[in-house]
């Protein structure tokens, strides 16, 4: 498998951002991103304008954030030619990116924030839709905005990094419950707009640069074949599938740099001489292996399955025997912070 690390929800001047696109393409190779997938609000300018290609060693791949008419339902749609129409309801724009050949992924599901009317929450409530790719696990953004008050606001904005903690619990608690049915793809997002805010009233600063959330939440997608970096538009378009396929497969986790580069962390199953990724099956249940490698050997691996925790070790590697069906995954602290989550192995169900 070959890793590629990256960033996922960001947003430029063609929607609610203050970057250009080229300026957020530096700040994503100058922070060594191997990808970027820009999701403005409803539009594909950027890719109506060609931004959409390699850029070094950097893949920018151009989606869109969509959503309904009361601004509710947001999606991260990639692999799509064109967006959608906001007066159509969430089951009908995760049809057409479904029959358009992309894959969506549901942004920042569980926001209830109150504590400040000036940013409403945004979450998602058509969960009676099944056929959504997968689901925004961590959101820097989200997370920051759901913590915020107008007592520790300064302090956050301050230290955007250091504020983020973990998922939210009740979106690992779906997420868990919506794999014992079928494969659902956990991603992450940073939500990078780069907001400008006025403090004290006498100047400005820019509390969210692009350069800063690119050390945050990242997603690393694993290909079984090395992408082209061929910008040639026929080489190009079989990266872009190779890379959509990886996504869509589940052949991915996620990481918060901010703690620590995950890069080399692999999450895999071998039963009967073959080997399963993350976001596959093993259909067999007798002495499925389950084995963890890490980068760094001082961190804690956790065996979730079904949601529970199940097993515990500290080490850089694990071995896990398994003879139970069920949808397993991996969370791994790093120093007692939430670090790695991957993707779900479901096994024998």
């Amino acid at each position: 498998m070959f890793e590629y690390t990256g960033v996922i929800h960001v947003h430029s001047k063609y929607s609610d951002g203050s970057g250009s696109v080229e300026e957020i393409v530096k700040a994503a190779k100058e922070s060594d991103l191997d990808f970027l997938i820009l999701t403005d609000h409803n539009t594909l300018r950027a890719l109506d304008e060609g931004y959409e290609k390699w850029y070094g060693r950097t893949l920018l791949l151009v989606g869109s954030e969509l959503n309904d008419k009361e601004n509710k339902n947001h999606y991260l749609a990639v692999g799509i030619n064109k967006a959608f129409s906001t007066r159509l309801p969430a089951k009908e724009y995760v049809k057409k990116v479904n029959e358009s050949g992309g894959v969506g992924f549901i942004a920042h599901p569980h926001e209830k924030r109150s504590s400040m009317k000036e940013h409403p929450p945004f979450p998602w409530t058509a969960w009676d839709i099944e056929d959504f790719t997968g689901i925004e696990i961590w959101n820097h953004m989200s997370e920051w905005m759901e913590g915020l008050t107008e007592e520790n606001k300064y302090n956050r904005a301050v230290h955007p990094l250091r504020s983020i903690v973990a998922p939210p619990k009740e979106t690992l608690q779906v997420w868990d419950e919506l794999n014992l049915k079928r494969r659902v793809v956990g991603i992450g997002g940073v939500d990078a707009h780069a907001h400008k805010v006025n403090l004290l009233g006498f100047f400005e600063i820019e509390i969210f640069p692009y350069k800063v959330l690119f050390k945050s939440i990242r997603t690393h997608v694993l290909t079984e074949q090395k992408l082209s970096t061929d910008n040639d538009p026929l080489k190009f378009k079989e990266t872009k599938k190779l890379f959509i396929d990886a996504l869509r497969k589940g052949h991915c986790f996620v990481s918060n740099f901010y703690h620590g580069d995950a890069a080399g962390f692999r999450f895999f199953a071998e039963s009967k001489g073959k080997h399963y990724q993350m976001g596959d099956t093993v259909p067999e249940l007798k002495s499925v292996k389950l084995r963890v490698l890490l980068p760094n050997p001082n961190a804690t691996i956790k065996l979730i399955k079904n949601g529970e925790s199940v097993a515990e070790i500290k080490d850089k590697e694990a071995k896990f025997v398994v003879d139970n069906a069920g949808a397993y995954r991996i969370e791994v602290f790093l120093e007692g912070n939430a670090w790695i989550y991957s993707n779900h192995i479901r096994i024998g169900i």
